[in-house]
């Protein structure tokens, strides 16, 4: 099965096993999914990401463990995904890449709608001279600001922003916005391709599962 790993902290079940259903209902692949402790805010700047990587690497030694074989760290920005790949022996998979590699694919200019200041350094990198653009919600600061109905609206504004500023691929450069089912707003509303970084984390992972069970029954 797939883990995958949510870097804020809550304990209702039902946001928590949110992007693994995701992945399930899309890809028909099994998910188990786990949240690090003490971050009820996540991941929203250095600091915090500095304070999760431990959490996150001690997590996901124990989801391989417990049986996984894939990993997936469903945050954008890709937290301590060096230092659990170099912890465990099974293939590790971030959002933030998955999302940048499937526009790429694309080939036209990216527009990336995020929450921070700035885009996640490993979404920057990848995709170079094509990103367009950079937007967050306005009054937004972190995951849980997103789960209003004020912070969806205010990411539906941000992301028109971002095709004035020649978008016509808009990634999401927050996992949280696939908690609150943006991408699917977006589709109706606009007419560019919406890369929800879940469903692109879910790619890769439910590819890489799929080719390992079936070698497992060949």
């Amino acid at each position: 099965m797939i883990g995958v790993i949510r870097v804020f902290t809550t304990e209702r079940e039902e946001i928590v096993e949110q992007h693994g259903k995701v992945i399930t209902d899309l890809y028909g692949v099994k998910t188990v999914n786990k949240c690090i402790p003490d971050q009820p805010l996540g991941i929203f700047n250095d600091e915090t990401e500095e304070i999760a990587v431990p959490k996150i690497v001690e997590l996901g030694k124990s989801m391989e463990k417990e049986g996984c074989s894939i990993l997936v760290i469903s945050c954008a920005a890709d937290p301590a995904i060096n230092e659990l790949r170099k912890e465990v022996s099974i293939p590790v998979i971030g959002a933030g890449s998955a999302a940048a590699l499937t526009a790429l694919a694309i080939g036209e200019p990216v527009g990336v709608l995020g929450i921070t200041d700035n885009p996640p350094a490993v979404i920057k990198n990848l995709l170079g001279d094509l990103l367009a653009g950079y937007a967050s919600p306005e009054g937004v600061a972190n995951t849980t600001d997103l789960m209003t109905p004020a912070g969806r609206e205010k990411g539906i504004e941000a992301a028109r922003s971002l095709l004035n500023q020649g978008a016509k691929v808009i990634v999401f450069a927050c996992t949280g916005f696939s908690t609150i089912g943006l991408a699917d707003v977006l589709r109706r509303e606009l007419n560019v391709p919406i890369i929800d970084a879940v469903e692109a984390e879910g790619l890769f992972a439910s590819s890489l599962y799929k080719q390992s069970a079936s070698s497992v029954v060949q």
